[in-house]
């Protein structure tokens, strides 16, 4: 497993969004026949080359969205209710619908370790992270074009499967 430098990452995707950006559009627009089992295949490539533990960028950088099973899940494991656990940790996004964290980075990462301190417990949003395989592929793969910003195992799978489908 290679050592993720953060910094050359975000040098790399700042060099080279435009081109990966577009691809994922083309892409959703026009699936490959194959696109299920070309994304199995790369999904299994991705994780022989990283290591979420060496990143946590999308922990730092980023909040799932908290669904009310995830709230009531959360804060019984805090023994908090889940009253107490929204006001102290969490806020409506943007369009005031989904519950996100109040601040970056995520307040149950460990920095030290690069850890969830609630790993057993933690948002299926987290859980389904980056979300490579959620079905059916082809309608989910325009998620990347956000991931691929935050997260080095993003990028790398959509640079493989460009590949792939170049070959």
């Amino acid at each position: 497993m290679q050592k993720i430098h953060l910094k050359k990452f975000k040098q790399k995707f700042d060099a080279n969004k435009r081109s990966l950006r577009s691809f994922i559009t083309r892409t959703e627009n026009n699936p490959p026949k194959q696109f299920n089992t070309i994304m199995e295949k790369v999904d299994k490539e991705v994780w022989e080359e990283v290591n979420c533990l060496q990143c946590a960028n999308c922990c730092k950088l980023m909040s799932p969205t908290y669904t009310p099973q995830d709230i009531k899940r959360i804060a019984a494991h805090l023994g908090m209710t889940p009253k107490d656990f929204k006001e102290k940790w969490l806020c409506k996004d943007k369009k005031g619908d989904d519950w996100v964290n109040l601040s970056q980075p995520c307040q149950f990462l460990d920095l030290k370790t690069n850890m969830c301190t609630i790993y057993e417990v933690r948002p299926a949003d987290c859980a389904g992270f980056p979300h490579f395989l959620k079905k059916p592929q082809k309608n989910y793969f325009y998620i990347n074009k956000q991931n691929i910003e935050y997260c080095p195992a993003s990028m790398l799978m959509v640079e493989k499967v460009k590949k792939a489908l170049k070959s």
